[in-house]
């Protein structure tokens, strides 16, 4: 069955705004104070202050476990924290079920009635307050707007797509006007290809509504395309909070550099003054500094890496190996080199600059300074699996 598109079809009318302002002028803030969560002894939340501005699109990325789809919950109102504050639009909601706070959650599985329509599915919480049955109609129908879903209200939901059924779910949260949507992995089972079309789409939606996104996702892809800001975490902490720009080009450690995008990484002893690290085969220097002696990771990222064919690769940030691997990626083509052993290194040109290169080819590949980012070594990002295989 065809999906529908948020972006073919003229911007809806958007509801008139939900709960007045208040006060402080906060509505649609979200605020974590000191935050705790334990389980049976284990700190799943661990002292965790945050806060996001109204009208924001905020995502919480991190791995399985470190602690972000508990605080979702805490902000919702499943889970209770053990200590701290949360407030939102100004007020605390500490004791307040989840239908009396000012938000709404839509979750990976959309938990639709089966047995009702699409319009009933939608309308069913105004029901719950009872809503009278004129604003219900109005209100359904502009909820089903907003997501493009209007011509299907009398379907079953067994009879839309997964897709379709993704954008009854954002209806039925947004028809209440909440001032914070709460957004737990919504798109982990839909296919890459409408997963990236629904970034788009929930992003373009946010956008034009105003209301406070707060996102989880461990797909830093998403996390990227969609965020005003990224709070990466860690151990139920937050690890780094800044926009995607940020996030991206200036991880603030080890951890973040590995979790978000894919990085080459030189570990060994720190040497000349901090800025060089020396590895079994390779010196790499950077413009940071970190302490001479200790041990250290150099992070290169595959788009910052050139390659060629030569059998010359001496000097500092280069590297001499064999291409073993060569994939078309689209837009950019994919070097996999062997530097020995089991070392290697990934490489990523723009397909028209990319080199006309053959399996077996020796390479010698190389990088500027500046594009290198140097940290102190993380043992328990490695030993947690966040960085990734190819390590020089």
């Amino acid at each position: 069955m065809p999906e529908a598109s948020l972006t073919t079809h003229p911007a809806p009318r958007v509801p008139s705004a939900g709960p007045a302002e208040d006060a402080s002028g906060t509505t649609g803030s979200v605020v974590l104070d000191r935050v705790t969560k334990r389980y049976a002894g284990q700190t799943a939340v661990d002292e965790l202050s945050l806060s996001i501005e109204s009208g924001e699109f905020v995502s919480l990325l991190g791995p399985s476990g470190c602690g972000k789809t508990t605080t979702l919950r805490m902000i919702a109102g499943f889970e209770h924290p053990d200590a701290g504050d949360i407030t939102v639009s100004g007020r605390s909601v500490l004791g307040l079920p989840p239908y009396r706070r000012d938000v709404n959650t839509v979750f990976q599985a959309y938990a639709l009635f089966p047995h009702l329509s699409v319009a009933e599915n939608v309308a069913y919480g105004l029901q719950q307050t009872r809503t009278p049955k004129g604003e219900v109609r109005e209100r359904v129908a502009d909820a089903l707007d907003m997501v493009q879903m209007r011509r299907f209200a009398d379907r079953k939901p067994t009879q839309l797509s997964g897709g379709q059924q993704q954008r009854i779910a954002l209806a039925r949260a947004l028809v209440n006007r909440p001032s914070v949507l709460l957004l737990d992995e919504p798109l982990g089972a839909l296919d890459r290809q409408l997963r990236e079309e629904m970034q788009l789409e929930l992003k373009l939606l946010q956008s034009r509504l105003g209301i406070t996104f707060v996102f989880v996702t461990h797909d830093q892809g998403e996390a990227l395309s969609m965020s005003d800001r990224i709070a990466v975490m860690r151990d139920g902490r937050i690890e780094q909070l800044a926009d995607s720009d940020t996030i991206y080009a200036r991880p603030s450690s080890a951890y973040v550099a590995a979790f978000v995008g894919q990085q080459n990484f030189f570990r060994g002893a720190v040497a000349e003054s901090g800025a060089a690290v020396a590895s079994p085969h390779v010196l790499v220097r950077g413009t940071e500094r970190v302490l001479t002696g200790s041990r250290g990771e150099a992070a290169v990222r595959p788009e910052y890496i050139r390659i060629e064919s030569s059998t010359d690769a001496d000097g500092v940030n280069a590297v001499q190996g064999t291409l073993i691997g060569l994939s078309h990626l689209g837009d950019t083509m994919q070097y996999l080199v062997s530097l020995g052993g089991d070392q290697s290194l990934i490489v990523r040109r723009p397909t028209p600059d990319a080199p006309a290169l053959r399996v077996g080819d020796p390479v010698r590949c190389s990088w500027a300074d500046h594009h290198v980012l140097l940290f102190p070594a993380d043992d328990a990002a490695e030993e947690g699996g966040y960085v990734p295989p190819p390590t020089v």
